[in-house]
């Protein structure tokens, strides 16, 4: 369990429950669309609606992607679940009940692990179980009165709870962090925030160190990291000051208002017994044989874990830069392909893990960088792996600097579409162009570069002179002069070479 410094000599307690929605076609017991934005109770059918007479239907694709998730965490996938009813009314639950899962769910126990400054980490869950959505009230633009829309109720939904384990908001934060990448990554969930297929309600409880846990309150509905956070640091702050003033703590669900950047109270919690949950009599148990277990098994991805695994054993790669290049499947295609441009490279398979490092700080650098700024992902990069992988060949081979590889990269950025439709060109060849256009190419003619290298030290004796008395700091000073003499064009290296042979002359 993991250990986090005391906020104001307590004991921060947090549990996570998770609504991870399926990425099903259909509904979990409908044949109901599942897209999302359609007009208010377009695709809702009769079952969503609750008319009397229909059934439910269970839909397989949501128990293979539960069955997915549990084998992703090293749950335990039970043989035999139960369906139950939830019941309960609000307006937008037509049945006046939910259909999910209470004392026998599909996924039970598993792990989630991640990093946390740089320290692992590991979540225990207890359960992941599969439910049916509700649908939405509507108040804003109605004056006096609440509109329905039924359009989300029956979405699949797979509510993954956490056990108790973390104990800093930073560390739920990044756990789920950890968990959205992991539904995502697997194809069981698009992940989308601001639609609501990802979304968390956080338990939070605070105690002195060593006392029984301290009776926690739920926030509901967090739908982006930065609310996750701020609503926890608020929370924390706000119980610890009733403890300090004598005051209790009653167990109650509480929402968190972004604007104001407070807690507030939605309504008392209410036990398991206040929901009268018992065994829908409509839906059969749900039995997972081991073939089908198998079956899913074999299609799943290979885990981001694995990968990053196999990045450092067969790739040379440190173990953050294969964590970076397996933050999401399509980056980690971008990388493998990337990489295995490189090596196609003349003399790539030679120095393959020198490759992979190259191909690698492309990756967490220029290309990570203008992803971020622009707020795209890896999918939308407009430099494909052949081209980058050109560009990181010049530098290699000295056709160009560093430097002028980050302005080639920016034109090739840029360029997007429009450059890659310049014709069937190979990509060496667009990327030589560009070198050319740009006037980029580096001086790498030995005499020209040592004439350039005769002027500086004739122009700039002082530098040679402190060179010569020890001062390291002077060859620098050198090799910027040659830089700049040469517009940039000068190969690096090689002028550092050959003022280090010039200076060594008597």
């Amino acid at each position: 369990m993991s250990q986090a410094p005391l906020v104001r000599g307590f004991e921060v307690v947090i549990g996570l429950e998770t609504h991870a929605k399926l990425s099903t076609a259909s509904k979990i017991f409908s044949g109901a669309s599942t897209r999302f934005g359609a007009a208010p109770n377009t695709q809702a059918c009769a079952v969503d609606l609750a008319l009397p007479g229909t059934l439910p239907v269970l839909n397989r694709g949501a128990v293979e992607r539960a069955i997915v998730f549990g084998l992703a965490v090293q749950a335990t996938v039970a043989p035999v679940s139960v369906f139950a009813r939830k019941n309960y009314f609000y307006p937008d639950l037509p049945k006046g009940y939910q259909i999910s899962q209470y004392e026998i769910p599909v996924v039970q126990g598993g792990q989630v692990e991640f990093l946390l400054e740089g320290q692992p980490r590991r979540v225990r869950l207890t359960r992941a179980h599969l439910e049916e959505d509700a649908g939405k009230s509507l108040h804003e633009d109605y004056h006096g009165m609440s509109g329905i829309d039924l359009n989300r109720a029956g979405t699949p939904l797979l509510e993954i709870v956490s056990e108790p384990d973390m104990r800093s908001s930073a560390e739920a934060v990044e756990y789920a962090r950890a968990l959205h990448a992991l539904v995502v990554w697997l194809g069981i969930c698009d992940g989308n925030m601001q639609e609501g297929s990802f979304r968390c309600d956080a338990n939070v409880s605070v105690r002195r160190p060593g006392a029984p846990f301290g009776t926690r309150r739920e926030i509901k509905n967090l739908n982006s990291f930065r609310f996750l956070k701020e609503a926890i640091d608020f929370e924390v702050q706000w119980q610890i000051d009733r403890l300090e003033d004598g005051l209790s703590i009653a167990q109650a669900t509480v929402l968190f208002d972004p604007d104001s950047g407070e807690t507030r109270t939605m309504r008392t919690k209410e036990d398991a017994h206040d929901y009268r949950y018992f065994p829908d009599p409509d839906l059969p148990p749900l039995v997972i044989g081991p073939q089908w277990v198998a079956r899913v098994r074999q299609a799943m991805p290979e885990l981001p874990a694995a990968m990053a695994e196999r990045f450092q054993r067969d790739d040379g790669l440190p173990a953050y830069d294969a964590a970076m290049m397996t933050q999401s499947l399509p980056f980690a295609r971008y990388y493998e392909a990337l990489r295995d441009a490189c090596l196609a490279l003349p003399g790539g398979a030679r120095e393959a893990a020198a490759w992979a490092k190259l191909a690698a700080n492309w990756l967490m650098g220029e290309v990570a960088k203008r992803l971020n700024a622009q707020g795209l992902s890896i999918e939308t990069c407009p430099v494909p792996a052949t081209v980058l992988a050109a560009l990181i060949g010049r530098v290699a081979d000295g056709t160009v600097s560093n430097s002028g590889a980050r302005q080639v990269f920016e034109a090739l950025w840029t360029a997007g579409d429009e450059g890659a439709q310049e014709g069937a060109a190979p990509a060496g060849a667009r990327v030589d162009r560009l070198i050319e256009q740009m006037g980029l190419r580096q001086m790498s003619d030995a005499g020209a570069l040592e004439a350039l290298v005769d002027q500086v030290l004739a122009a700039h004796p002082k530098s040679v002179e402190e060179f010569k008395a020890g001062k390291d700091k002077a060859f620098n000073a050198l090799v910027g002069q040659v830089m700049k003499a040469s517009q940039g064009k000068a190969n690096p290296a090689q002028a550092g070479e050959i003022l280090r042979r010039r200076l060594a002359q008597p």
